[in-house]
């Protein structure tokens, strides 16, 4: 079969501690159930394998496509350096009440560790309430020796950066960055495929399912984290309407926004790799070819490898355009 079409996956919900209900309410994310707090839209990790959802493959698992199609669905030197494995996570966040504070492991870190990937990921804002915030890095240099201090005195919230935050922002979290969502806040990650998260403070919160604090990895996290004072946490980008304009370009992903207004006309023939498109505001149509396929707000569209040109059309839309 020529891979000629778009694909859309099954969204593979996850009920969490500080999940809320704008998944299932405003994005449509079909179940009953409460407190979903995250929304794997593409996903290849291990028990967690998206399953397409439309058109004559509908029912294959991304796993299954890449060992059948290899280079023609992801890309030839995506294949050559990845074989069987989708290196990117997708998926949408809603977080009522804050996340833990965590950090992620180095590659080298994961692989000895875990046999994994690490976990380098992005966050664009899609929604944030008033005065909605986020924690990323230290607001000032420090040793882990007086980070460890902090953390078995309670204080360990003095000496992390917060920013306030609304719509539209984006922040790229590298390995090592302590960082949390906090209340209030959806938003769209785009992440190496890894579940790779050290807990390093939870506010003493309790699961109601077990009735305990969650486990936390104080010890595994000292050697993970990044110790250092940065000079700004938030990326800066200028948005071009209808044109793709660069929000983080990092080894592991490369990921653009588009301001669609109109019609717009993408040519991929010089790219060697899948393009993932998710839709962030508004809704959208994917023109390939003689077909026409929907994007709504929160969903999310994979054009393989072999898709050479689309036609992008919306009155008012915003899109992120995503591949390696």
């Amino acid at each position: 079969m020529t891979l000629d079409f778009p694909l859309t996956f099954s969204p593979i919900l996850k009920e969490r501690i500080w999940g809320g209900d704008k998944l299932t309410t405003v994005f449509k994310k079909g179940s009953e159930k409460t407190g979903i707090g995250e929304s794997w839209e593409l996903s290849d990790v291990e028990g967690d394998i998206s399953i397409v959802s439309n058109g004559p493959l509908e029912g294959k698992s991304l796993k299954n496509l890449i060992k059948t199609y290899k280079g023609k669905l992801v890309g030839e030197k995506v294949y050559e350096a990845f074989g069987n494995s989708f290196p990117i996570l997708i998926k949408y966040i809603d977080a009522k009440t804050p996340l833990s504070i965590q950090v992620h492991p180095s590659n080298e870190l994961a692989k000895t560790r875990h046999n994994s990937f690490g976990k380098n990921e992005m966050w664009y804002i899609m929604e944030a309430e008033d005065k909605a915030e986020l924690i990323v890095g230290f607001n000032q240099e420090i040793t882990q020796e007086s980070y460890k201090r902090k953390l078995d005195e309670g204080q360990i919230l003095e000496v992390l950066n917060t920013e306030e935050i609304s719509k539209g922002e984006t922040f790229y979290i590298p390995t090592g960055r302590v960082h949390a969502i906090g209340a209030g806040v959806v938003l769209a990650e785009i992440q190496q495929t890894s579940d790779v998260t050290y807990r390093i403070y939870d506010y003493k919160r309790v699961d109601v399912k077990t009735g305990k604090e969650r486990e936390l990895h104080t010890e595994l996290a000292l050697d993970a984290i990044d110790y250092k004072l940065h000079d700004t946490y938030k990326t800066s980008y200028t948005l071009k309407e209808n044109e793709s304009s660069e929000l983080v370009y990092s080894p592991y992903f490369k990921t653009n926004i588009i301001q669609l207004k109109g019609t717009m006309n993408k040519d991929y023939s010089s790219l060697d790799s899948f393009v993932i498109y998710m839709c962030v505001e508004g809704n959208a149509e994917i023109k390939c070819g003689h077909k026409t396929y929907q994007l709504n707000l929160g969903q999310t569209m994979l054009l393989p490898a072999t898709i050479e040109n689309v036609e992008l059309i919306s009155n008012n839309s915003k899109l992120l355009e995503v591949f390696l």
